[in-house]
């Protein structure tokens, strides 16, 4: 029996493409103006045609045929387009340059009219003079032949099985014709110590210093843990079966701290934020707070400030960040820490994904169908291509995302004051990790 099928528009690493995959959905399709992404989400979906392009760029017709899918209806569009929000005073907001790749998402969704479409965004849509633009947003789907589910709803991860407190809008909305989906009922939630609790510390391992992966043995699982293990089948999970070496610790590259920075973060009780560094240390029995992407590269490529680990003096790897953020440990990120944080705190959680791709689902009326043949995933030099090498193998100009600027390291020389120290020391460990 054919699955149903959707396609990823702005998919990033790919945690929305994962969601709808797990919750029996086949991505047909997945686009992105990032070359860096679009290598990973390849690596990660080798079945799924990437197309890196800005969707601006990009029109139904096109997709269709890269994608090959002919005249095939398409059950489901979806992605989270990124705008400012902001609306002008006597003008549409949609008008505003700024916010023009929302106008697009509602273009490939007018062009390619699939039968459901959700849209995701950030929670700050939903107040304020925000609201307008949101209001206009709605009105857009509604010209395009598209009745959407109201009142609209932020959803929080963590009530949908994902160990991160984590809020977003998400817009659903049906073609004309088709029976509107609801919003999908919160399922519980998941603690830090569930979700990381049997990795072993990474700092065990000096190889982490210079790769991202270690062969490892684990410590007892969670059942949150050990369906990310791939150890324990989760009966709820239609996506399909990867191959890969469940005694590998992937994506764990260290980042190397002072002993100043250390003592602080020893010293800082769970759940408080180190005062200097201004992170937050992880409470076991608790949720992470929201994990963020960093700057872009025009703007410094900061790699963005990450939660203490709870019982190791240092920040967490992209691997635990990856746990906390539901994506199973087959799923690979770049192996540049900046990257890697940067694919998982730009991406919607797969758990959170899932319960509303379940929706969608639902409503087609569909029967899930579960995918019994194991996929082989991609080639590893994927995730440690370069930006310029990312960018060919697309056929994309290498200067598509703007260059990363890499700042000068801070010294601390000819500063006596033991508190600016620490701050410099803190500051090059955001910058450089």
């Amino acid at each position: 029996m054919a699955r149903p099928i959707g396609i990823d528009l702005f998919a990033g690493v790919g945690g929305l493409s994962l969601g709808f995959e797990q919750a029996g959905f086949d991505v047909v399709a997945a686009v992105d103006i990032d070359p860096i992404h679009c290598a990973a989400h390849k690596f990660n979906f080798p079945h799924t045609t990437t197309i890196c392009k800005s969707v601006a760029e990009l029109t139904g017709v096109e997709l269709r045929e890269r994608a090959k899918l002919g005249k095939k209806d398409i059950d489901v569009v979806f992605g989270g387009a990124p705008c400012q929000g902001f609306s002008l005073i006597g003008k549409r907001a949609m008008d505003d340059p700024r916010n023009q790749l929302v106008y697009h998402f509602v273009r490939m969704v007018r062009e390619l009219k699939p039968k459901y479409f959700v849209f995701e965004n950030v929670k700050g849509l939903t107040v304020g003079t925000h609201k307008r633009f949101l209001q206009e947003i709605i009105e857009a789907f509604h010209d395009c032949g598209y009745e959407v589910q109201l009142p609209y709803k932020v959803l929080n991860a963590a009530d949908y099985g994902v160990p991160q407190d984590r809020r977003r809008l998400f817009l659903m909305g049906a073609r004309k014709g088709q029976g509107l989906p609801i919003y999908p009922e919160a399922t519980g939630g998941v603690t830090v110590k569930q979700a990381i609790g049997d990795l072993p510390d990474a700092e065990s391992f000096p190889e982490l210093l210079s790769r991202d992966w270690v062969k490892v043995k684990y410590g007892r699982s969670s059942n949150y843990a050990s369906i990310l293990r791939g150890k324990t089948e989760d009966p709820a999970d239609y996506s399909y079966r990867r191959l890969f070496d469940a005694s590998l610790l992937t994506s764990s590259a260290l980042t190397e701290h002072t002993m100043a920075s250390r003592d602080r973060f020893r010293a800082t009780a769970h759940g408080e934020t180190e005062p200097i560094s201004r992170f937050l240390k992880l409470d076991p029995n608790g949720v992470c707070n929201t994990l963020r992407a960093g700057t872009a590269s025009d703007r410094g490529a900061f790699t963005s400030p990450r939660p203490i680990h709870p019982y190791s003096p240092r920040v967490i790897t992209v691997r635990e960040a990856a746990r906390l953020h539901s994506y199973p440990d087959w799923f690979r990120f770049h192996v540049t820490k900046w990257h890697g944080f940067r694919q998982i705190g730009n991406s919607v959680p797969p758990l959170l994904g899932r319960a509303v791709a379940g929706q969608i689902l639902g409503a087609l009326g569909a029967k899930r169908v579960k995918a019994d043949e194991p996929i082989q995933l991609g080639d590893v030099s994927l995730l440690s291509i370069s930006m310029s090498d990312a960018a060919h193998m697309f056929g994309v100009p290498s200067n598509i995302i703007a260059k990363r600027r890499i700042p000068k390291k801070i010294s601390n020389e000819g500063v006596h004051d033991k508190k600016s120290d620490s701050v410099r020391e803190t500051r090059e460990e955001a910058i450089y990790a």
